[in-house]
């Protein structure tokens, strides 16, 4: 890689990271969040629907503003907009509201959303430049920052450390990072030209089918991953009987799981291909999503979260690089129509999680993500390359 690249791809590396930090600094926390703002299990469905309505506005958004400001700006501003929610949430503890710790991660999915469908589109470019995976690396890089938000967080939690200022201190560090990699990537890419470009809003990207089945195995397992994000600590405390220390770390876990799948399931998509890959995955991931939901044995369950953090590991880049597999005119929008649908998943569907486990227990709200995990495995195929 010439140097100009290798910096692009640092940044990169550093834009995944932010994301997955920020997600898991208040996901560790999230029982004592509902604690101090007196959420049950509904109102705290409420309060992360703050965040689905933030990362819909995002997701759906970024492509124009990509076109228009390019995905380096767009990237920044959504990162500015994590750091901030940080700052938000914090503030709703402190106060007890929660309505201040829904807007705080309101503002969260509206710079998530936006941020991460601009750094997928810069990864496909890259990838292309590479002419080899890259995706599965860069989304490896949101999931370390899982597992250090987490490792931090299940620190603070054992010493005691108040939730406002842990997020307070994630956001300096966000900041910190934010103004060492602002200039790394280059600007003007994913300027509309006017040309002959497909857009998501194009009949050819959504009437074609294998978009469509690549859209569903991302869905599932990107809902997959965002159920144990949102869910898993108060699931572990509140089903299986765990304390909220012992929560957090199974989220770590889980997390630490993700890592390892998409950091080394490069090996594994060479030798075996991505369908076989996301079947594997998808039959692991459900075989541990099952066990959560009908086990009885505590340590059993643990285990069983290793299996769904390896098995939803490379679903979701997997699918981004089917998508944007092959090149054309309508690359970038299929790339961005699969980010899309993914983002989707993982932020607005596990708030309607919780609207069902209100009324049916949090345990047969899972039964929703296992069985999309079973149409994954059988639309596997479709990440297969195009025929020429």
């Amino acid at each position: 890689m010439d140097r100009d690249l290798r910096r692009r791809t640092r940044a990169l590396f550093v834009y995944f990271f932010i994301p997955g930090l920020a997600l898991a600094s208040w996901v560790t926390r999230t029982p004592e969040i509902r604690d101090a703002i007196g959420a049950s299990v509904a109102q705290m469905g409420l309060v992360l629907f703050g965040m689905s309505i933030g990362s819909m506005c995002g997701i759906l958004l970024a492509g124009r503003i990509v076109a228009a400001l390019d995905t380096r700006t767009t990237a920044l501003m959504g990162l500015c907009l994590i750091l901030s929610s940080m700052v938000t949430v914090a503030v709703g503890v402190i106060l007890g509201s929660q309505i201040m710790a829904a807007c705080g991660l309101a503002l969260f999915g509206l710079g998530m959303g936006g941020a991460e469908i601009a750094v997928n589109l810069e990864g496909a470019g890259v990838e292309a430049l590479r002419k080899k995976p890259v995706l599965h690396t860069l989304h490896g890089c949101f999931s370390l920052g899982t597992l250090c938000g987490a490792l931090i967080g299940l620190a603070l939690v054992s010493l005691g450390v108040p939730v406002a200022l842990h997020l307070a201190a994630i956001a300096v560090l966000i900041a910190g990072l934010i103004i060492a990699f602002r200039n790394d990537i280059p600007s003007g890419n994913g300027l509309s030209s006017g040309g002959n470009h497909a857009t998501i809003a194009d009949a050819r990207i959504w009437g074609d089918p294998r978009v469509l089945l690549i859209g569903l195995i991302v869905f599932a397992m990107a809902l997959a991953e965002g159920a144990a994000n949102d869910w898993l600590p108060i699931l572990m405390v509140d089903e299986h009987g765990f304390s909220v220390a012992s929560g957090s770390l199974i989220f770590l876990a889980f997390t630490a799981a993700m890592t390892a799948g998409r950091f080394g399931g490069g090996i594994f998509i060479q030798r075996f291909g991505a369908a076989r890959v996301i079947r594997g995955c998808a039959i692991l991931a459900g075989l541990g999503v099952a066990y959560v939901v009908f086990g009885t044995n505590p340590w059993l369950a643990g285990v069983a979260v290793l299996m769904w953090g390896l098995g939803t590991s490379l679903g979701f880049p997997l699918a981004l690089s089917a998508a944007g597999a092959g090149g054309g005119a309508d690359s970038a929008a299929r790339v961005q129509a699969v980010a899309i649908v993914g983002y989707l998943a993982m932020l607005v569907g596990p708030p309607s999680l919780g609207f069902i486990g209100e009324h049916y227990g949090l345990r047969n709200a899972l039964l929703v993500v296992t069985a999309l995990i079973v149409g994954a495995s059988i639309a596997a195929p479709a990440v297969r390359p195009r025929a020429a």
